[in-house]
């Protein structure tokens, strides 16, 4: 999936300097098979036409890994996807498109096969 970026997204991006997060990030980014993972939860991920659209497989995976390696509630991850450039950029999110508008969206991926 390729993101473009927005006005808003370039002129943060601007900045030199790079927090330990983002570096982080960035390792995470390398080192994680992102695709083989989405290849595994694939078959089992909401499909369009059951209602909502669900958001991006890729988007959402990265959300539970960021929930995981930085302690976040549903309610937190939502908060840093508005508040935290890297962690939106991680996410694979613009402050242009669209990401979780509530943080029951983002228990999606992990409660619907649970029960």
């Amino acid at each position: 999936m390729s993101l473009q970026l927005g006005f808003a997204d370039f002129e943060q991006r601007k900045s030199l300097h790079q927090t330990s997060k983002e570096k982080f990030l960035g390792r995470m980014t390398h080192l994680v098979p992102w695709a083989m993972l989405e290849a595994l939860i694939e078959p089992y991920y909401p499909k369009r036409g059951n209602g909502r659209p669900p958001y991006p497989l890729t988007a959402m995976l990265r959300i539970h890994c960021l929930q995981q390696w930085y302690n976040l509630s549903d309610l937190a991850a939502e908060d840093a996807l508005y508040e935290t450039s890297s962690i939106r950029r991680f996410a694979q999110f613009s402050l242009e498109h669209p990401r979780p508008y509530h943080h029951s969206e983002l228990c999606l991926l992990y409660t619907s096969d649970a029960a």
